[in-house]
């Protein structure tokens, strides 16, 4: 049986990404940045197939305890989680829309997603740091040279605030991370061919970017579509990123219902919607892991 052209061009397009697909259990689906993985990181990001959440049936809704029930949050998350292979203790948190940065230590933290933040840095194997998105641009950052890796969630505020310049900054201060030694990838969110801000976005854009307006695209009166991947790659590299080593999917969350949660557009159909996750640690042979579980 033959793939249809747009599978095999999507398929090629990720791939020159330097993206590739992996399946788990029950239909699960998860994109995976190869390079960052061959360097020692296990990472991934999720879609909305392969889970027991009514979002509708049979969604794999990761984060939202307030919306959805907790055992089919933990159900869903086993199922990504086991998608990556080894043993994991998960470290999330409570996200703000902000620039605060998080170091996650060795002892185990089961009331991680408490914590008030909006990206995560560590150097423990058998870590797996995660952060919640449904447009916004999850961004993964990967040092083999010391070990650290981060996982960054950067909607327009947080872009704004420079968090992923910040996250930089946190892995320099904590783990001697240099930024040239670092490896990057943005995964799926809501992309320039469907985001659309109004004026208070893109004047608080010019007011902060000398280049801003090469991240907008004019649409009606007042408003415009952004381009937050390639804001987010621009600060990596202005921070000191090779190009080359940035990895952006090309992958839009409001356009691909098919694989993706999107706040904009789930809240208008259904009034809810569900979370993706956006995964990095190393791993370590499960004789040595101390504690477990999501």
């Amino acid at each position: 049986m033959s793939m249809p052209m747009e599978t095999i061009t999507e398929v090629t397009e990720l791939e020159r990404a330097g993206f590739l697909w992996r399946g788990g259990e029950a239909g699960v689906r998860a994109l995976v940045c190869g390079p960052l993985e061959d360097e020692g990181f296990a990472n991934a990001f999720s879609t909305r197939a392969g889970g027991v959440s009514p979002f509708p049936a049979g969604a794999l809704n990761l984060a939202g305890f307030d919306q959805d029930a907790r055992e089919n949050i933990l159900e869903n998350r086993r199922r990504f989680f086991g998608a990556l292979g080894g043993e994991w203790r998960f470290s999330g948190c409570w996200q703000v829309h902000g620039a605060g940065v998080r170091v996650v230590g060795p002892p185990p933290d089961e009331e991680s997603e408490r914590e008030r933040c909006d990206a995560l840095a560590t150097r423990e194997p058998g870590v797996l740091l995660g952060v919640k998105t449904a447009d916004c641009v999850p961004v993964l950052l990967g040092d083999a040279r010391t070990g650290a890796c981060a996982a960054v969630h950067a909607g327009w505020r947080g872009t704004l605030q420079e968090i992923v310049p910040r996250a930089l900054s946190k892995m320099a201060e904590e783990f001697g991370t240099r930024a040239a030694d670092v490896r990057a990838a943005i995964g799926p969110a809501a992309r320039a061919c469907c985001y659309e801000v109004g004026a208070e976005v893109i004047e608080a854009f010019r007011a902060k970017f000398p280049r801003a307006d090469s991240l907008f695209a004019p649409t009606r009166e007042g408003h415009a579509l952004v381009d937050l991947h390639a804001a987010n790659r621009e600060q990596l590299v202005a921070a000191g990123v090779a190009a080359a080593r940035v990895h952006a999917a090309p992958l839009c969350t409001i356009c691909r219902p098919d694989l993706f949660f999107s706040y904009r557009r789930d809240r208008k159909l259904h009034g809810r919607t569900g979370r993706l996750l956006s995964v990095i640690g190393r791993k370590v042979p499960s004789s040595k892991l101390k504690t477990g579980g999501f």
